[in-house]
């Protein structure tokens, strides 16, 4: 096989630039992520965009579908993108109104009442012989309300600290802000002239790319786009229906805060596998500064309809149209959350779902390819072989 003057020129740079990359990587690592902190109101608003894109296009089907010209057409996109950002405020603010009050006042109560449970924690083990009378003895000598005075007396103390955390935060605040708005901005230009945004990539990709590539990139696109749309798509309509299933199941029961704790049931759905442990977590807490009976009862209740929800409903809903086997679920949601957090976590399962349909494609595309040639030479005459 000989070799030509620029494929010898191509493995030269290859090398080196892994080279350089490999020696200053630090550096590169650096200006990358400096890069990236620039960028941040951009990708922020690409994710703004694609999420409320789904909403959008829904509507866009809706919207005087038969339309082909007039003024149907022309305010079609304006109107279904005011629609969709207008549903995703609406639910929002339903989610703040209908968590944040309750919690507070149970985080209240909870504080209120932290040293009544703890003595009735602590008797109820020790009349049940969990607890040995000696550690018992010894808890109950405690005084729980001096303890919980050391504990402001630090925190009043340390006032200074906690101002300078305050600024720093606020600060770290204000930046967020900027930068969600400077997203809004960016999404609401990408949502409407995304047609010609779409046009322009594909001219430049036609243009600067070999048509193998140019296919290939595109195939990869789409699989990409139709699994965080499914994977969107499914989780939501998912968190739905177990937040519905939760708040009625807790009327049924009689359990206190039964919609506030299904809306977060919902909310905490959207984050797969961790949620619900969340969701449950937070909710046994709330129940538990009312009862704590009725706090283990919701924990079984809650453990029951995890396990009707992740053998009948996620799999229909979710699991069937992503064709993610469930540990690698299992593996994504792990592998997203140590690298990103919950970031990670939410991405995870569609670039997995992503990949290994990209991987299956690439996997049987030789086997068929393969068979398909033997067929054909089988058809040949014996002559044309």
């Amino acid at each position: 096989m000989k070799l030509e003057w620029k494929t010898c020129l191509k493995i030269v740079v290859s090398i080196f630039l892994l080279y350089l990359g490999i020696r200053y990587w630090p550096d590169a690592a650096h200006v990358l992520a400096t890069a990236v902190s620039a960028a941040s109101p951009l990708i922020v608003g690409c994710g703004i965009a694609y999420f409320v894109n789904i909403l959008m296009r829904f509507y866009e089907r809706h919207y005087f579908p038969g339309a082909k010209t007039g003024l149907a057409v022309k305010s079609r996109r304006p109107v279904c993108m005011i629609a969709a950002f207008l549903t995703l405020l609406l639910i929002v603010i339903l989610l703040i109104n209908r968590i944040v009050p309750e919690l507070i006042s149970c985080i209240g109560v909870i504080i209120s009442g932290l040293t009544k449970a703890i003595d009735a924690l602590v008797d109820m083990l020790a009349r049940n012989h969990i607890l040995q009378e000696d550690i018992a003895e010894a808890l109950n000598s405690i005084d729980w309300r001096s303890k919980v005075g050391q504990v402001l007396d630090i925190l009043t103390n340390g006032a200074g600290t906690v101002v300078n955390a305050l600024i720093s935060a606020a600060t770290s605040v204000f930046s967020q802000i900027v930068t969600t708005l400077i997203g809004f901005v960016f999404a609401i230009y990408l949502l409407l002239g995304k047609d010609r945004l779409a046009g322009q990539c594909r001219r430049l990709m036609n243009r600067y790319l070999p048509s193998s590539w140019n296919r290939n990139v595109l195939h990869v696109l789409e699989v990409l786009n139709d699994s965080f749309s499914r994977y969107i798509v499914g989780q939501c309509v998912e968190a739905v229906i177990l937040g519905t299933l939760c708040t009625l199941g807790m009327l049924v029961l009689r359990l206190p805060y039964a919609t506030m704790v299904g809306t977060l049931i919902a909310f905490t759905a959207l984050i797969p596998v961790a949620g619900a442990y969340i969701g449950g977590a937070v909710g046994a807490l709330m129940v538990f500064s009312v009862s704590p009976v009725k706090a283990l009862i919701f924990l079984i209740f809650l453990v029951i309809l995890q396990q009707v929800e992740g053998n009948l409903i996620y799999p229909r809903v979710v699991g069937s149209s992503l064709g993610l086997p469930a540990i690698w679920v299992l593996a994504a949601v792990t592998v997203g959350g140590g690298i990103m957090g919950i970031a990670g976590m939410l991405l995870g399962v569609p670039v997995a779902a992503a990949l290994y349909r990209l991987l299956k494609e690439d996997v049987n595309k030789p086997q068929s390819s393969d068979a398909d040639k033997k067929e054909v030479e089988a058809e040949l005459p014996q002559e044309d072989l």
